[in-house]
């Protein structure tokens, strides 16, 4: 009945979406995107109320989403992982506990826990020692198979030239604290002082910094790529750059190889508790027999989700993708579940998930191209009238409420918070944002200036949105739909 449903709504939007697919611009859009110089074949965009469509332009266009792609992500992973998932770490072994030594290997198993830091790895260890474990004797297996290739991020492309930055980490299965060293920087007149957390057995941090005269506000001016040095067991994080005088900040970096990081967090930590590590640590499976010492369990998956979408995440944002790949539920792929095997890759797997629940929502999932969920992509591609669909979907789902919960609102929080001030949407509209080099793009709702909730996706592709162009027309469409809420 719901998917009969289901169809009979895409059916009646897609009848709506063809009807005003011609229509025409509101003046006030067309004039900007003259001023910016793009053309109107470079928009995408549809405004629904209800059924009805109240304008589309270029709405079955396949165009480059940016972070808007992570409704997407978020929606499915709330119809098909539900509100109450939440990632897992665990703390597992087969040995036996003689005298305080635990005589055999530990297993570190991963469960895409997107909470799973220092903090969480202390709780953990803690529980360990309370056991009466003092000693492990074996080695300290670290298992990220939960996810298919289970260390993405190696051989993966650069993205940018930023590739130590905090929204390039790709995760898998066991990402500890990001995988970033937090470093407090402070500067005087004369000197630099630095600090870094988490502590990490074996790893100093220096500087070849120079300090300028310059604003403190501006200090990642001077920033250059930090590198690492490894001597025997002994690593040295080294940053580079100019940092200016009398200045206090701190930066997140992406800098050491996460196996390193993890291994060294563990043996930091385990040791300040008085715990002893004899074995080395190695990457491995968790065996199926193994007894359950201590873990750690993440948020629900409306907290993540809120994080994913206010902020544009990435890296949870990707998470939940994968977690979705990595169900074994095969109703999830309908009649493509012969085609998952063992050696599909779980982005493979998320992809078949991901689409299977747009055709259950009666959204065409044709041209539509996925890669990580996330938006940080060149080639994921959307139409406008699929991201409505998606939208209208989640004005319909039991998790609705969590959904738009999660959007940004407006002149007052998330990637919204410095936008549409002074404008009827402001502390009303609640949308999610996009922006790449030559993409960006807005989707949400925007209650019209009667007070009827809009669906509103708008996508601009074109070399030209740069410098806050193609954001200013974003906005105006906004306004516009929050002002009159019919076509003009």
């Amino acid at each position: 009945m719901i998917a009969r449903t289901s169809a009979r709504i895409a059916f009646a939007l897609v009848l709506a979406w063809h009807a005003a697919a011609h229509a025409q611009l509101p003046e006030s859009i067309a004039r900007q995107l003259e001023a910016a110089g793009i053309s109107q074949d470079a928009l995408g965009l549809v405004v629904m109320r209800g059924e009805d469509s109240v304008l589309a332009h270029g709405a079955t266009r396949s165009m480059h989403p940016a972070s808007t792609i992570k409704l997407l992500t978020t929606m499915a992973s709330l119809d098909q992982l539900g509100p109450t998932f939440r990632g897992r770490t665990e703390l597992r072994s087969d040995a036996a506990l003689v005298n305080g030594v635990l005589d055999g290997d530990l297993y570190l198993k991963g469960g895409a826990d997107a909470d799973f830091n220092s903090e969480a790895l202390s709780r953990m260890l803690h529980t360990l020692r309370n056991a009466g474990i003092k000693k492990i004797k074996g080695r300290l297996v670290l298992d990220r198979q939960l996810f298919n290739p289970a260390r993405p991020d190696l051989g993966a492309p650069a993205f940018d030239e930023a590739q130590g930055a905090r929204y390039n980490v790709i995760p898998d299965a066991l990402l500890f604290d990001t995988n970033l060293l937090s470093v407090d920087l402070r500067a005087d007149a004369g000197q630099l002082y630095l600090a870094m957390q988490p502590p990490l057995e074996g790893v100093s941090i220096d500087a070849d910094m120079e300090l300028v005269d310059a604003n403190c506000e501006h200090w990642k001016d001077g920033w250059k790529p930090p590198e690492y040095q490894r001597q025997g067991r002994k690593i040295k994080v080294i940053l580079h750059g100019s940092f200016p005088k009398h200045c206090t900040k701190s930066a997140s970096i992406d800098v050491l190889e996460r196996h390193d990081f993890l291994d060294r967090a563990f043996r930091a930590a385990w040791s300040g508790m008085g715990g002893v590590l004899r074995g080395p640590t190695v990457e491995g499976t968790t065996p199926p027999h193994t007894r359950l010492l201590a873990d750690h369990v993440a948020r629900a998956l409306p907290e993540l989700i809120r994080d994913t979408n206010k902020v544009s995440d990435n890296t949870l944002a990707r998470t939940l993708y994968l977690s979705l790949g990595s169900l074994e539920n095969d109703a999830y792929y309908g009649s493509r579940a012969r085609e998952v095997t063992g050696g599909e890759s779980t982005a493979a797997r998320a992809e078949l998930a991901v689409r299977a629940w747009m055709r259950g929502q009666g959204i065409d999932d044709r041209e539509l191209v996925l890669e990580n969920g996330s938006g940080l992509s060149r080639t994921e591609r959307i139409s406008a009238m699929q991201m409505a669909g998606v939208l209208q979907a989640a004005l319909r789902s039991t998790w609705a409420p969590e959904f738009q919960s999660s959007l940004p609102i407006a002149a007052l929080d998330g990637t919204m918070r410095r936008r549409l001030r002074d404008t009827p949407a402001a502390a009303r509209a609640r949308l999610k944002t996009g922006a790449l080099k030559d993409a960006v793009a807005i989707a949400g709702y925007v209650p019209d200036a009667q007070g009827r909730q809009c669906v509103v996706v708008a996508m601009i592709n074109h070399e030209l949105v740069g410098g806050g162009a193609g954001r200013a027309i974003l906005d105006a469409i906004v306004e516009w739909v929050s002002r009159t809420g019919s076509a003009q």
